[in-house]
């Protein structure tokens, strides 16, 4: 089994890591923005770098395009995600070939859903909330605790 761990640099990445040993077994590499954390990341693992869209729809294609390869050098058999608008794309191509896509939304939404978040619960196979207060906007999900 191959593993896609996706997600934005900086916070989102941080979260990703403390669940390393849901996957520290399997082959696995990351989608990240080159960023600080990611960067020396790539350092120690396999690290592919996206353009991070931050709404921009010529950024989110370039995202896509990019995203695309990536999956089908790869071909992980799942894509776990904490978000945010970097790792949609890569997502989304998951669930266009059959994969499994586990989507983690981020520690810091407590009041109100991320954009990814929203995005991602009608795609995902397995949706997971930190904080019980978002099953109201995800009822659907799963209460997993935090990842600290």
């Amino acid at each position: 089994m191959q593993v896609c761990l996706a997600c934005s640099a900086g916070g989102h990445l941080t979260e990703l890591l403390q669940l390393e040993k849901a996957w520290r077994n399997y082959k696995h590499f990351y989608v990240s923005d080159r960023r600080a954390n990611a960067i020396e990341l790539s350092k120690k693992k396999k690290v592919y770098f996206v353009v991070c869209p931050r709404r921009n729809p010529l950024k989110l294609l370039t995202n896509f395009i990019q995203s695309f390869f990536i999956f089908l050098k790869e071909r992980p058999s799942v894509v776990i995600s904490t978000g945010a608008d970097t790792a949609i794309p890569i997502c989304l191509i998951a669930k266009l070939f059959h994969k499994r896509v586990v989507f983690i939304e981020s520690f810091c939404r407590i009041k109100e859903p991320s954009l990814s978040a929203r995005i991602m619960y009608r795609l995902a196979d397995l949706f997971l909330v930190q904080w019980p207060e978002n099953l109201k906007f995800f009822p659907k999900a799963e209460f997993a605790g935090s990842v600290f």
